[in-house]
Formats: C-alpha cells, structure tokens, sequence
C-alpha cells in the first residue's frame, strides 16, 4: 500500500507541474499588456505566474481526482445489500 502512495505522490507532482507549465504556455497568448498599468511590470508578471500556478493546479486535481475515480469504479460491482444498510 505504501509503494501506492508514493507512486501516486509522484503521478501528482508530475502532473502539477505539466499542467503548470500547460498552463503558462497558454496564457502567453493573452494580451496581459492593456490591463497592466504602467510601471507595474514585476506585479504583472507575479499575477501571470499565479494564474498559471491556479489554472494548472485546478486541471492537475480534475486529472488526478479523474484517476482515482475510475480507478474505485470496480468496487461498484462488489457491493451487496449488506454494505447499503
């Protein structure tokens, strides 16, 4: 059982930081520049790595969150009436 969770420890820091970086490449097709005011570049771009951090975190745990799911989806079939009362 321990070797599960380390291995899904992994699976979740790998997936963390793909979909962080996912996310980061997509927004550098946004025009951050109109809403930025000027002389505020450094807050800007702490605002952009956020985003990028929130987006990608939120889409890392659907996928993880997707994993675990179909993965308990075989304990459907073995419930019996007992387990429902």
């Amino acid at each position: 059982m321990l070797s599960n969770v380390g291995v899904f420890s992994i699976l979740s820091i790998v997936a963390n930081l793909i979909f962080i970086a996912l996310a980061w490449w997509a927004l550098q097709s946004l025009n951050f520049e109109k809403f930025i005011r000027k002389n505020r570049v450094t807050q800007g771009r702490l605002l952009y790595i956020l985003l990028a951090i929130a987006i990608g975190s939120i889409v890392a745990n659907f996928f993880l969150d997707y994993i675990v799911w179909s993965r308990q989806i075989p304990y459907i079939m073995n419930m019996d009436e007992s387990n429902l009362k």
